[in-house]
């Protein structure tokens, strides 16, 4: 019967345990067995979250890192809380880059591949959560040795937020002059290698300085046609066209400048600013489709009360009989007014607008066919859909 006590005692304690969050107040190594001297399995950086998987035994705990990688630490690292008295051993050997390299704030690694697929568990099969690019930091505070393992990029047991790839598409931060170097020796008629390569330099363009879009693009737009696809070649065309415009882009002052006098045109009528009364924009529009309360805890727009029509969304204050813009679609009633001289309908193509305006605006490669131009407190974010200017929205920042 004691026997029994002790085991129901032991398996509390385990439980007790496991439910505990346990961190690593210092570098250290997951080995197979409880030695120092043992293999071991991968590195962690000071912060690691473990799962404590049985109670310590000669000094050593068994442990689960997240990646659900399973060995031994000593006890010593473990801890329930970090403080700032924390004396940190650090492993000279350990491949995982520490916070502060002006590109992420904890401990991380980069993405060494284009379009590579976060998934929500180690498994190739699983779920894509994310689409990460060439030379995107990615938070790691355990890294297995073997390139062919996986590795959590969220440094996160919850499942909600735990992503996964493999140790060998992440480590340090790609070079771009090296990745174009490097295109440049490939055979001509290498056209796959040339394509992934190229491919990856674009990305890591875009995670750089404006000023490397023009030649990463050069680079790829030499490959675009020898595959000749007509649809890629007109979107490469755009985007070198984009490239150019953000290589000489405008001071924050001359584009905000550019938007001082921004206004709309409903239905015929100038709003003379983003701002209208009620009145006007119930006998221009009619009764709202619909009336719903946004929750807004920044305090950003004029009332928590919206308006949505099919082609407008508004803010609404009926007590002061105001009204503020929100979105605008844009069609054959409604146009986009930055300026007297800057007028924006339907007819607008895309391509048309960057070459135009592409020195006033911000652009990313993840969110294709939108563009935002700032103003003082906010800023337009302008999108496209089949090549035509689709919708206007104002984002206040909170």
């Amino acid at each position: 019967m004691k026997k029994i006590y002790f085991l129901i005692a032991l398996f509390c304690t385990v439980l007790l345990h496991s439910q505990e969050r346990y961190f690593l107040n210092s570098d250290t190594r997951l080995y197979t067995s409880p030695n120092t001297s043992s293999a071991f399995l991968g590195y962690f950086r000071y912060g690691a979250e473990v799962r404590l998987l049985s109670e310590s035994q000669n000094g050593w705990y068994k442990v689960q890192a997240d990646n659900f990688n399973e060995g031994y630490i000593q006890e010593k690292y473990a801890a329930t809380r970090l403080n700032a008295k924390d004396v940190k051993i650090k492993d000279a050997e350990n491949p995982i880059l520490e916070g502060g390299d002006a590109y992420y704030g904890g401990n991380h690694l980069f993405v060494l591949v284009a379009g590579l697929k976060a998934r929500a568990q180690p498994d190739k099969n699983s779920k894509i959560k994310e689409i990460l690019f060439a030379g995107d930091p990615v938070a790691v505070d355990y890294v297995p040795v073997n390139e062919d393992d996986w590795v959590n990029i969220n440094g996160n047991f919850d499942e909600e937020y735990a992503r996964y790839t493999l140790r060998k598409f992440i480590g340090l931060r790609p070079n771009f002059e090296t990745l174009i170097k490097d295109f440049d020796k490939l055979d001509v008629n290498a056209v796959s290698e040339r394509k992934t390569l190229s491919e990856r330099i674009v990305e890591l363009a875009w995670n750089s300085e404006y000023s490397k879009l023009e030649p990463a693009y050069q680079r790829y737009y030499e490959v675009v046609k020898q595959i000749n696809d007509p649809k890629l070649i007109a979107e490469t065309e755009m985007n070198m066209a984009l490239a150019k415009g953000l290589a000489k882009h405008k001071l924050p002052e001359q584009i905000i400048a550019f938007t001082k006098k921004a206004e709309f045109s409903l239905k015929g009528t100038k709003t003379k600013s983003l701002y209208l009364s009620q009145a006007e924009l119930v006998k221009t529009f009619g009764k709202p489709a619909k009336k719903a309360n946004v929750g807004d805890e920044c305090g950003i727009y004029l009332s928590d009360l919206f308006y949505y029509y099919p082609d407008l969304e508004v803010s609404v204050d009926e007590k002061k009989n105001q009204a503020e813009i929100v979105k605008v679609y844009i069609n054959e009633n409604n146009k986009f007014i930055i300026n007297p001289n800057t007028i924006l309908d339907n007819s607008v193509s895309e391509k048309a607008f960057i070459e135009k305006y592409g020195t006033y605006i911000e652009a990313s490669l993840k969110s294709p066919h939108n563009y935002s131009i700032i103003m003082e407190d906010s800023q337009f974010r302008l999108v496209f859909k089949d090549g035509k200017l689709f919708s206007v929205e104002i984002f206040f920042y909170c």
